[in-house]
């Protein structure tokens, strides 16, 4: 047998045996999708549902397979059912988080892309997204990654396929930039020839030519930096980017291809030349003002204001653009805050989005955005749908997910305590389901870890 013959019949051997050692994983109930369905019966303090507008004392939810059945009284448990008593929680749709970076693994993201390789990059945000979804976020939008490739589009297939547990993802791989913008590297010598965290194009064709590749590879939304940015070097954030011929041509390119458009904007020009293209979604938004909220009320488009970035970074103090930020703290929060409170009178559609990035920040804070949105003047129960609800309609999943509600996917978290009287509940995460799969719950071990395997519940 030659040396060719035998690696290969080596790498078919390894692989039966694979097969085998996940074929007795499951015969054991030992893997996270039991081969054989059973109906769970949780019982919290109370359930947020997600729609209603207040809470429920008296509810159990159960969950056969992947999906919720019922949403009912204690009196109403069937008798085969395997209870999960969850004692001092709320139970509530799991958190979705509009706009993250999972593979951004340091604060100095702009060097940081270079630095770590790809397949580094994605192991780390698997990482990243394992830990995120035991901190109770079992979705997220990644809206352009730190990535010479498509790693974040990677990271989404091999939990689609289930070769590892974690949120569902959808995204965009990278975000479009103009030269100089900031997805552009603008602090070295123009002698310098490096390739930039974002896409850098000019002009609408080379606009078309990069929405046809991301998704080519994989993205399932287009992400464009249509004003400058806090958190990069070189470029100003009260600055308009691409012309509206330029945005035109992205969102109808993307729009051919039936792949929605997020905007990074925040002047207020900015955000009102990429509602006017038709994008979905308003990324930040910092500088909004009454006619982009009208326009944007007009259109339906979602507003992700990611605040609790910015005071992360204020208290770490460790961005290349520290400088920005630190401003943008003293002279510019107040009135942001103020300015969203105004754009959800008005009947703007407020989204959760945290912005930390992915693996080294502890993702329990990363529910701080909801206290946030409560500053901003949302209440306590509008800042949670905001995170579960309005996320799933923005995100275009809401026929499936961000309500507690029968024949929705179960996707459901608890937290010790009470958010809608402290909201530091949300970082207390006791108890997380996804797809009906059990990843986390009180007294047991956290399992996310090499091949991904979770206990059965009792």
């Amino acid at each position: 047998m030659t040396r060719a013959a035998r690696l290969l019949h080596g790498s078919i051997r390894l692989r039966r045996l694979f097969r085998t050692f996940l074929a007795s994983l499951l015969l054991a109930g030992l893997c996270s999708g039991s081969a054989a369905a059973q109906i769970l019966a949780l019982v919290p303090d109370r359930v947020i549902d997600g729609r209603a507008g207040k809470a429920r004392s008296d509810a159990v939810v159960l969950v056969e397979g992947e999906r919720i059945t019922a949403v009912a009284g204690r009196s109403e448990i069937p008798a085969d059912a395997t209870v999960i008593e969850l004692p001092g929680t709320t139970l509530m749709p799991g958190m979705i988080n509009a706009h993250e970076h999972p593979l951004m693994y340091a604060s100095d993201y702009q060097n940081a892309h270079l630095q770590g390789s790809s397949a580094r990059k994605a192991l780390m945000g698997l990482a990243g997204a394992q830990l995120q979804l035991l901190a109770g976020w079992t979705s997220i939008r990644v809206v352009g990654d730190a990535d010479v490739f498509y790693a974040a589009q990677d990271l989404r297939r091999v939990i689609d396929e289930g070769i590892f547990i974690g949120p569902r993802l959808t995204g965009a791989g990278h975000y479009l930039s103009i030269t100089g913008g900031g997805g552009d590297i603008n602090f070295l010598s123009s002698e310098q020839d490096v390739i930039a965290d974002g896409l850098v194009v000019d002009g609408p064709e080379e606009i078309r030519k990069a929405v046809r590749r991301e998704i080519k590879y994989g993205s399932d939304w287009i992400k464009l930096l249509v004003t400058g940015a806090f958190q990069s070097v070189g470029d100003n954030p009260r600055n308009v980017a691409f012309s509206p011929e330029e945005l035109r041509a992205a969102v109808e390119e993307a729009g051919r291809h039936g792949v929605p458009v997020a905007a990074h904007a925040h002047a207020a020009e900015g955000i009102k030349q990429a509602v006017q293209a038709g994008v979905r979604s308003i990324e930040h938004g910092t500088f909004i003002d009454e006619e982009a909220s009208r326009m944007m009320v007009k259109r339906g488009t979602f507003l992700v204001p990611t605040i609790y970035v910015g005071d992360h970074f204020a208290v770490t103090g460790d961005l290349l653009a520290q400088q920005k930020n630190d401003d943008y703290i003293k002279n510019d929060r107040a009135n942001f805050l103020a300015a969203i409170g105004r754009a959800h009178k008005a009947g703007v559609k407020i989204t959760v989005g945290v912005d930390l990035g992915g693996y080294g920040i502890d993702p329990s804070v990363y529910a701080r955005e909801f206290a946030v949105l409560h500053e901003a003047g949302l209440t306590p129960m509008e800042a949670i749908q905001a995170g579960t609800r309005v996320n799933a309609e923005l995100l275009q999943w809401d026929d499936r997910l961000g309500t507690i509600e029968t024949g929705k996917l179960a996707d459901i978290i608890a937290v010790v305590g009470n958010p809608l009287e402290d909201m530091s509940a949300l970082e207390a995460v006791s108890f997380v389901m996804i797809g009906g799969k059990v990843v986390k719950r009180p007294g047991r071990p956290e399992t996310l870890s090499g091949l991904l395997i979770s206990a059965p519940p009792d």
